[in-house]
C-alpha cells in the first residue's frame, strides 16, 4: 500500500490551543499539518475534535521535536494500530540546531 494520507503534529508558542489544521493536497497525496500551542494541547486533540477526525483516515503520523517518548506511547495507546512516531535530526547536526535554538 502506498502512502497517501499522513499528519505532521506540532507545537508552537501563539497558536491557538484549539489547534490549526492546514491541509495540502496533490494528486497522489493528502498532508495534514496540525500546529498546536502546546503539547498538552496536541494531546488532547487526538481523541477529540478536527484533529481526531482526520486521524481516521490518515495512515502515519509524525511528530516534531517538542514531543518526548512518553507522549509517543500516549498517543499510541489512544489510536491503536495507527503508525506515530517522532522526527529526530542526527549527531552531526547539533551544532545546526544549538544555532537555531541557543545554548
Amino acid at each position: 500500500m502506498a502512502l497517501t494520507h499522513w499528519t505532521f503534529v506540532y507545537c508552537s508558542a501563539g497558536l491557538p490551543d484549539a489547534g490549526d489544521l492546514r491541509t495540502v493536497t496533490s494528486p497522489t497525496s493528502t498532508t495534514v499539518l496540525a500546529g498546536f500551542g502546546t503539547v498538552a494541547a496536541a494531546r488532547r486533540a487526538f481523541e477529540a475534535g478536527p484533529l481526531a477526525q482526520c486521524l481516521t483516515e490518515t495512515q502515519l503520523v509524525e511528530l516534531c521535536g517538542a514531543f518526548g517518548h512518553d507522549d509517543v506511547a500516549t498517543l499510541r495507546r489512544l489510536r491503536p494500530g495507527l503508525p506515530v512516531g517522532l522526527v529526530g535530526y542526527a549527531g552531526e547536526m547539533t551544532a545546526e540546531l544549538h544555532a537555531v535554538f541557543g545554548d
